[in-house]
């Protein structure tokens, strides 16, 4: 019952307070899971954040399902999901009129604006640590390189990030299956080998 009451507060938490979209709620939802749950490591979260983003669906509802299911199942990922939309969904059917009434008022743009320079810097916090998760793993030229490539496909010919790492991981995976098989050494070299040394 434990699990399913701090999943249930955590991804309420993220819900509540994620303004401005799912982008903005994955530093959220870092801090409930790594740092104040543990329920997965900054490697582990990375790693799903990166498959998470290869799959249809927004983002923060992804990362809630499969955390929700690592710590308690199929019943943890249910939990997770309603405790993060929820809240915002009642929000939205209580405040809908009073949302449109005042959605062009200074207060709430005001209120907006005030918000992004927060959201900006956890996403940047974010961004830091995957950049050097990425040098030790690839080493630095490569992450460079590979940064500034997701840049121009991101950014300049506004390719969809879900195929960008779709793109990424396949040829990771060429290139680890590549490698595997240029070290595999044959039976037969195997002996020749072992003849030689003797």
């Amino acid at each position: 019952m434990g699990h399913l009451q701090d999943l249930t507060i955590g991804f309420a938490r993220t819900g509540l307070t994620g303004y401005g979209g799912g982008p903005s709620t994955i530093p959220l939802i870092e801090y409930e899971a790594v740092k104040r749950y543990r329920w997965m490591t900054e490697d582990e979260f990375g790693d799903t954040l990166a498959l998470a983003n290869t799959l249809p669906g927004p983002i923060a509802t992804k990362m809630a399902a499969y955390i929700g299911y690592k710590v308690k199942g199929s019943v943890g990922a249910t939990v997770a999901i309603l405790a993060h939309i929820l809240p915002s969904i009642i929000g939205m059917l209580g405040l809908l009129g009073v949302l449109y009434t005042y959605k062009d008022s200074p207060f709430v743009k005001g209120m907006v604006l005030g918000v992004a320079p927060i959201i900006a810097l956890m996403l940047a916090e974010m961004c830091y640590k995957f950049f050097i998760k990425g040098n030790k793993g690839l080493g630095i030229n490569i992450n460079v390189v590979l940064s500034i490539v997701s840049l121009i496909a991101l950014a300049f010919l506004n390719i969809h990030p879900g195929i960008v790492i779709a793109v990424f991981l396949l040829a990771a995976f060429l290139i680890a299956t590549f490698k595997q098989k240029a070290h595999a050494v044959s039976p037969a070299e195997s002996v020749k080998k072992r003849r030689e040394s003797v």
